[in-house]
């Protein structure tokens, strides 16, 4: 696996068993702020799936972890294993799901076997997506307006939930994930990138640019329109679970060749 420059200590512990690799977060959705900016709070957030060795699914060992969180200096890095992956984007979880959309330039590696579940990505199209971005959605907005100053914060945050009076960070959030959403209940697409959608309107968001009854008031619009969309759109329901079961097992028998393919 060719890792682009980054540091082992911002990989899991066998990079090996990766079978994909990419940016997440700020970079992914074209808001990532350099650290000379004077507001950046912004770290470099990877995903990862990584499949277990083979006596991880059919033998005793059941120590394996199911993922990893690694935070090292400015690398803030997440890594599913494959079945926990799959299990998470058929349950429309928005920062999992949003891999499956990536541009090819956030994406730092891929195997053959993560193909096969890009190529499969209308299988977790559903309108269970809703439920999952309105719920994160209504995560950011309790943290935006809670105003505590939480331990994961660096100083350059704390400052800006001090002077705007509101986490400018969590109403960005707040604010993409609700439009993301709703664009997936139209279309069955996730515009994962925003460069060319609402990226200047986010980054003035991130930075302050807006009252926090403005960013109210945007908000509940937008939970107005999913609610209406979620009842007209004409994507399916439900995944077909069985069907992605389906192709897991295929996918997992044929990287490590055994059984009836």
């Amino acid at each position: 696996m060719k890792r682009k420059k980054i540091p082992i200590k911002a990989l899991p512990p066998n990079p090996n068993s990766l079978i994909f690799l990419a940016y997440r977060g700020s970079k992914s959705f074209g808001t990532y702020q350099k650290p000379t900016e004077p507001n950046s709070t912004d770290d470099i957030d990877l995903i990862g799936c990584y499949v277990n060795p083979i006596n991880g699914y059919f033998g005793f060992n059941k120590t394996i972890p199911e993922h990893y969180a690694i935070m090292s200096g400015k690398w803030d890095c997440v890594y599913y294993e494959f079945r926990k992956m799959i299990a998470l984007l058929a349950k429309g979880n928005p920062n999992v799901l949003a891999s499956l959309w990536l541009p090819d330039r956030h994406i730092i590696y891929k195997h053959p076997m993560w193909d096969q579940i890009i190529g499969h990505k209308k299988l977790f199209v559903s309108k269970n997506v809703y439920s999952a971005f309105s719920g994160y959605a209504n995560d950011q907005l309790k943290k935006m307006t809670h105003l505590a100053l939480e331990g994961y914060m660096g100083p350059k945050r704390r400052e800006l939930v001090k002077k705007y009076g509101y986490d400018t960070k969590n109403a960005a959030h707040l604010i993409r994930l609700l439009r993301m959403g709703n664009e997936f209940l139209q279309t069955g697409e996730l515009q994962v990138d925003r460069t060319n959608i609402d990226r200047d309107q986010l980054l003035a968001i991130k930075n302050g640019g807006s009252p926090l009854g403005n960013i109210k008031t945007l908000a509940n619009r937008l939970f107005k329109i999913g609610r209406n969309l979620k009842r007209s759109s004409k994507i399916k329901n439900e995944c077909d679970i069985k069907t992605i079961e389906n192709l897991m097992i295929f996918l997992l028998m044929k990287h490590f060749q055994v059984g009836d393919m």
